[in-house]
């Protein structure tokens, strides 16, 4: 059995190791990848995807997304991680023939969903814009979604509260307002966030025989990597980097590597905590609480770091070997 998915994305170097991971594993049918601001302008962004699907002969449909947050003032692309155009040191061609599906994003996943109940999953890893202005238009999707499944939020699990702020991690930050609505939605939600992602990692030497071992798509990951790795290095004091995106194609692939927590969760939308995922977690009652009313929502707490490291390589590898 396959699963379909619908992965929206920002690409970014580690957006693209996760569309390579979700193009290469057996179990998964990358149905299409949706596009959103945040590492890239939505114009790279999507300009990235189109790049991948003409390199590497996907079959998966591309729709362009949102180019800014649904409220707050846009923050910007990510120039510091990934680089001016998303992809580090690469800069994707001129000559892309493939082009984006007409629909915006948001509407092709509506039409997507309705046309497959019960069947897709939506894998989000860049801000959740686009997912948030789904359920706007077309409310009754949520109970059409397989699954939705998120890479973003920080617990302060593990020690891992924040990376754009003390208490926010950059995809929620990017988009506070849109996550609220999404994991305040009564779809299955589940959270793969810092608390998680930030225990993996993908040291230098890890990389280098990825591109030793995997062909094309081994150095194609090692080429986008090298700016990434010089930010981890410069900015902080890593040889090599975390687990991001890829993670939460991993949780799809096998959930078993996750230990899940299970509660109601809200995101504060303004002020100097703006992105901050808090998870209610107890059975305490309280007279004001404004999480009980809202449904679980499922919490990525602990991950076997090594077996999804493991899983990466050998997907990878694989893949290159078609």
């Amino acid at each position: 059995m396959t699963t379909k998915i619908i992965l929206d994305t920002d690409p970014g170097i580690d957006d693209a190791m996760a569309i390579l991971f979700a193009e290469a594993h057996p179990t998964l049918d990358l149905v299409a990848i949706t596009t959103v601001y945040g590492n890239a302008t939505i114009d790279n962004a999507t300009r990235n995807a189109l790049y991948l699907k003409q390199k590497f002969n996907f079959t998966a449909d591309i729709a362009k997304g949102a180019s800014k947050p649904l409220h707050r003032p846009p923050v910007g692309a990510t120039v510091a991680v990934h680089g001016e155009t998303g992809f580090g040191d690469l800069t994707a061609p001129d000559d892309i023939t493939e082009q984006a599906d007409p629909r915006p994003a948001y509407q092709y996943i509506i039409d997507t969903v309705k046309a497959n109940p019960g069947e897709i999953t939506l894998v989000t890893v860049g801000p959740l814009t686009n997912i948030a202005l789904a359920l706007e238009a077309a409310p009754e999707i949520a109970d059409l979604v397989k699954e939705v499944v998120v890479m973003g939020g920080a617990f302060g699990m593990n020690d891992h509260r924040g990376n754009v702020t003390p208490y926010a991690e950059a995809n929620i930050h990017d988009d506070p307002h849109a996550a609220d609505i999404v994991f305040c939605a009564s779809w299955p939600v589940v959270i793969i966030g810092l608390d998680v992602t930030e225990q993996s990692f993908f040291t230098g030497q890890y990389l280098d025989e990825l591109r030793d071992d995997a062909g094309e798509v081994g150095q194609f990951i090692w080429d986008v990597s090298r700016y990434y790795l010089r930010f981890y290095s410069q900015k902080v004091g890593l040889n090599g980097c975390h687990v991001h995106d890829p993670s939460a194609i991993a949780y799809v692939i096998n959930p078993d590597l996750f230990t899940l927590r299970e509660g109601a969760v809200r995101v504060v939308t303004d002020g100097p905590a703006e992105g901050m995922t808090i998870q209610k977690f107890d059975e305490r009652k309280y007279m004001n609480d404004e999480w009980s009313s809202m449904p679980n929502q499922r919490v990525g707490i602990a991950v076997d770091d090594q077996a999804l490291l493991k899983l990466y390589r050998e997907s990878l590898i694989a893949y290159s070997q078609q």
